[in-house]
Parts: C-alpha cells; structure tokens; sequence
C-alpha cells in the first residue's frame, strides 16, 4: 500500500472534513449510547439466565 508523505495530499480531505453540528452530535450520542445501554442489558440477562439455570 503506497501512503503519500506530503501534506497536500491530505488537503481534499481536510477541506471535505466539518465539525458537526449540535443536532448531529447530539443524535449520534443517543443512539450510541442507547446501543451501549442494549448491549449491556444482553449481557445482564445472559449473565442472570446462567447463573440461574444451572441450578434448577
């Protein structure tokens, strides 16, 4: 894989690049964060289910 060492070959990118808004930032954090809380519930439930079916 052939990486460019001069900086000009980054500035399209850096052009294309924005800082998001407040809207989208604070969107995207709740959706991640309701993926993290989703995750860890699975995790809970599979945790309390192996922990109660081994001893029935």
């Amino acid at each position: 894989m052939d990486v460019p060492l001069e900086p000009s070959a980054y500035t399209r990118v850096l052009k294309l690049a924005s800082t998001p808004s407040w809207n989208e930032f604070s969107q995207i954090a709740l959706i991640a964060g309701a993926g993290i809380l989703l995750v860890g519930l699975m995790g809970f439930i599979i945790g309390v289910t192996m922990g109660v079916l081994p001893g029935v």
